[in-house]
């Protein structure tokens, strides 16, 4: 008879689920609002405009680490409750300011609620999941964040379109909240740790990173730059390529794949380890960037969507997953925020980079080299994961053999 299962969706994985679907809905609600009202209402330049989404993204990069740091300290439950209430209390300012400078002191301060939230988040849903169902909790987890990218900027640009600026920002207020809600129904007391006093007696600046999540950490920012290529520049290439008219329907169709694949991409992981998921997974994201550059219609522009949906879609919590795999217990919430600090990094450059490389060319063929870019990727993937891990295997069982010998 077979052994059943661990249980995945208990009470806390699903508030921790729906916490982290808030969190990402009110972000991206307002991360495709935000720099359109500073240029409408608050009649400011567009570099200015643009403030808006990088103030936001480093004062996260930067607390990140720090997060990460103060989980080990204080525990994960209690750095999830200030971040959301941080997180919230910042997102009801936005009533308060009539200029891009105190916008952006608000952005400061909603930026740091993110980056510690979506640090504690990781920490505690990796100490909630089963070990043997790791990968696919993390992918069920994922999604959440994938399903708050496709509703967000939809939600954001009807709601400021329709009823404006006001009506957005107690849209985005009650979202946040909604996130707090869900966060305080979880369940999650401080883990046991036989270091405990090692870890509690000082702050370190070494301390600030879990070294073992750097190597895939890269890996991710590296591929992370073509992904921002997609989020910054879908919709203006669907204008170049004249399906203006499904162009919203791009990650609509990612997100229905992922859905529709997560229950089996996530228990091969389990199953079979990351390598069977990550290598054909690379290739998958190449060939939909290469589609997506061949596109002339509906069709294949949505088709496209689907298998990058496919490919990207499966590295990024699979890459997630190795991260807080290859940490101690105690680390995991450290390696989360290295993990998410590393590749937003990746984000941030992926946007600053790829937007001057695209004033040089044109998208087809930005896209076009992206294909053969990520491959690149599955050889980073095997120098620093891949045959890293079977050094350290081969190194594990020659100690073992050597330790049987001496009995």
């Amino acid at each position: 008879m077979s052994q059943s299962k661990p249980k995945l969706w208990t009470k806390n994985f699903i508030s921790i689920s729906l916490s982290n679907f808030f969190v990402f809905f009110s972000f991206y609600i307002l991360l495709v609002t935000l720099p359109t009202f500073a240029l409408d209402e608050l009649h400011t330049s567009a570099s200015k405009a643009g403030l808006m989404t990088t103030i936001f993204l480093l004062s996260a990069i930067i607390t990140r680490p720090i997060a990460g740091q103060w989980l080990e300290r204080a525990g994960n439950k209690k750095v999830l409750l200030t971040a959301v209430i941080l997180f919230t209390g910042a997102a009801v300012f936005y009533f308060i300011p009539s200029t891009i400078t105190g916008f952006l002191i608000i952005r400061l301060l909603h930026g740091i609620g993110f980056g510690m939230a979506t640090t504690a988040m990781g920490g505690i849903v990796a100490e909630i999941i089963p070990g043997s169902r790791r990968g696919e909790g993390m992918g069920y987890f994922v999604l959440s964040t994938n399903m708050a990218m496709v509703l967000g900027p939809f939600v954001g640009l009807m709601t400021i379109q329709l009823w404006g600026s006001q009506i957005l920002f107690i849209l985005a207020g009650v979202v946040a909240l909604g996130s707090l809600l869900a966060a305080l129904s979880v369940k999650h007391s401080k883990p046991e740790d036989n270091n405990e006093i090692e870890v509690l007696s000082s702050f370190s600046i070494k301390g600030l990173f879990e070294a073992s999540a750097v190597p895939i950490s890269i890996v991710g920012s590296f591929m992370a730059i073509v992904y921002s290529a997609l989020l910054s520049f879908i919709s203006i290439y669907a204008s170049e390529i004249h399906v203006e008219s499904v162009s919203s329907l791009f990650f609509v169709v990612y997100a229905i794949v992922l859905l529709i694949s997560r229950p089996f991409t996530g228990k091969w992981l389990d199953a079979y380890g990351p390598n069977v998921i990550t290598y054909p997974c690379i290739v998958l994201f190449g060939i939909g960037l290469f589609i997506l550059s061949q596109s002339s219609g509906a069709f294949t522009f949505l088709l496209s969507a689907g298998i990058i949906g496919l490919g990207w879609g499966t590295l990024f919590p699979t890459f997630q997953t190795i991260a807080i795999s290859d940490a101690e217990p105690r680390k995991r919430g450290l390696a989360t925020a290295t993990f998410l600090s590393i590749y937003d990094t990746g984000m941030a450059l992926g946007s600053f980079v790829v937007g001057m490389i695209a004033a040089k060319m044109d998208y087809s063929s930005l896209y076009f080299l992206f294909s053969f870019y990520v491959l690149i990727g599955a050889v980073l993937y095997y120098f620093l994961h891949t045959k890293k891990k079977r050094a350290s295997v081969k190194v594990e069982a020659e100690f073992q053999q050597s330790k049987a010998q001496e009995l």
